[in-house]
């Protein structure tokens, strides 16, 4: 299929069948489902149990271990992947090729070649399937409500920025096999943890211009980092820094942005709600333009559901989702910089890693101190 025009809910398969699938995926299409906006028809893992537990609980007919044999029988709308990042490239590729939109977790791959491959493999018409991300905190109402007046110019120009994503994690979360590995993983935290609130920062901020970072691995025996700081400055000429941490038992989400005319803060952990952003004006502003600017409206929280909507309303009408193509390279490329800056002791202007550049094909570049270890027949250890 080329494009999508008909009213019926989506058919969609959801491909890899752990903690993220139930947790947050099948909750959203669950409730879009009753919506009449998708139809879950088909359900992916590579173990057999797990598929089978899942699909039995959710009332889910055609499970199996075979994502061809899916693709290929089922001929679903849109594919929703919960897969870890390594197979993403591949998964993305055969959803494509299927002519099935695919709707795929963060990370979104671990290298910006493997995204270009992805998008390399859409038909490129407006209104062909391709592939999203899942960057959520884009989609609730307090984000909404925010760039529309950052956009109209309501706060003036955007000065100084803060973006802090402190979480935790323990050993026991690092004994998963595929975490803190760059082939698996991707990354440490600002890949896998900070890039929700990296993205909303950059939806927010605009185009970045440069990116000075720095990396440690501090606590964890991982090959990736385990915390990771960033100076950012924006096009606009607004700085920025960006924090990432898994080692911080005082949890928190957080941006904050100084604008000519107010300070705008959201502070949450997992997801916000309208109650969690603050807007302080300046000194002068009317207490009834301050007022207006504290009305955010009927609240939607930031969820996998709030963007599930606004994507299938996008592949409906046959429009480009805000996360799909460059809409969701810009953060992997921001990402991608932080980590060449930090391994390379340099600052990274936007657009300048490509082909060629060791950065394009792994987070790593083969720094030193950063690489995986490998043998000397070049396998890793």
């Amino acid at each position: 299929m080329s494009s999508l025009r008909s009213p019926l809910p989506l058919r969609t398969a959801v491909i890899g069948t752990g903690g993220i699938a139930r947790s947050s995926h099948l909750p959203a299409l669950r409730k879009l489902a009753a919506e009449g906006g998708t139809e879950v028809v088909a359900a992916v893992d590579t173990d057999a149990g797990s598929v089978g537990r899942f699909a039995d609980d959710f009332a889910i007919a055609y499970r199996t271990t075979d994502l061809a044999a899916m693709l290929s029988e089922v001929r679903p709308d849109l594919v929703v992947l919960c897969t870890p990042p390594a197979v993403h490239r591949e998964q993305a590729e055969a959803a494509l090729r299927a002519g099935a939109w695919v709707w795929c977790e963060k990370p979104p791959c671990p290298s910006l070649a493997d995204y270009d491959a992805v998008a390399a493999a859409e038909r490129g018409g407006g209104s062909d399937p391709y592939a999203s991300i899942v960057f959520q905190h884009r989609f609730g109402s307090g984000a909404r409500h925010v760039r529309h007046l950052l956009r109209e110019g309501a706060f003036g120009r955007p000065l100084v920025a803060h973006c802090q994503t402190t979480w935790y994690r323990d050993t026991a979360y690092y004994a998963v096999p595929w975490r803190g590995r760059w082939a698996t993983e991707g990354g440490g935290p600002a890949m896998g943890h900070g890039i929700h609130q990296t993205d909303l920062l950059l939806d927010l901020m605009g185009p970045w211009s440069e990116v000075r970072g720095m990396a440690a691995r501090l606590v964890h025996d991982v090959e990736t980092e385990d915390v990771s700081t960033a100076q950012v400055r924006f096009e606009s000429g607004a700085l920025a820094t960006v924090v990432n941490s898994v080692l911080s038992p005082d949890e928190v989400s957080r941006i904050r942005i100084d604008c000519e005319h107010a300070t705008v803060e959201v502070t949450h952990l997992y997801g916000y709600r309208n109650a969690d952003w603050r807007i302080t004006p300046a000194p002068g502003v009317p207490e009834e333009t301050a007022a207006a600017w504290r009305d955010f409206g009927v609240d939607e929280p930031s969820s996998h559901l709030a963007q599930l909507r606004a994507l299938v309303a996008d592949i409906r009408a046959g429009r480009r989702h805000a996360t799909s193509g460059q809409g969701g390279r810009q953060t992997l490329e921001f990402i991608t910089a932080l980590y060449k800056s930090a391994f390379t002791d340099a600052p990274v202007h936007a657009g300048s890693i490509g082909p060629g550049d060791p950065y394009y094909t792994q987070l790593h570049g083969g720094a030193p101190q950063w690489a995986p270890a490998t043998h000397p027949e070049g396998t890793s250890v």
